[in-house]
């Protein structure tokens, strides 16, 4: 193979993997810039948790993740389609809202009280923490 077709095969496998990432990240928010915990996130069915992840909302308790972050998707997914309801904040979107919050690593939820809860949480210490009540 010559020099300009190794050049050529090269700058099209870039050219591809960027398009590719591109619309990956585009197609992974939704029109809050929220990333979605599950395909079902903006669905309007009533899911189990919504008055849990409403409770969160109004107590202004706030996730900071970041989308590729594997303990922020699985946060996400305790909530199902009720995490379109939680506060999020994606961190590499908002690096100095982050810093200046002081989060470390991710998932860190932050309540009114300023009280920080870091890594993956269970919805059980999530209502500890927040007082509001997980359904039964």
């Amino acid at each position: 193979m010559n020099k300009e077709k190794i050049i050529t095969i090269a700058s099209w496998i870039i050219f591809l993997a960027i398009a590719v990432t591109i619309v990956y990240f585009s197609s992974a928010k939704n029109q809050n810039g929220n990333v979605n915990a599950t395909s079902t996130a903006t669905s309007t069915a009533v899911s189990k948790y919504d008055d849990f992840a409403k409770c969160l909302a109004t107590k202004d308790a706030t996730m900071y993740g970041a989308v590729w972050c594997s303990h922020c998707q699985a946060q996400k997914a305790l909530f199902g389609a009720s995490f379109q309801y939680i506060k999020y904040v994606e961190c590499p979107d908002n690096i100095n809202v982050c810093l200046e919050k002081g989060i470390k690593g991710y998932p860190t939820w932050i309540f009114t009280d300023g009280k920080k809860v870091e890594g993956e949480t269970s919805l059980a210490d999530l209502a500890k923490a927040s007082g509001c009540e997980l359904p039964k």
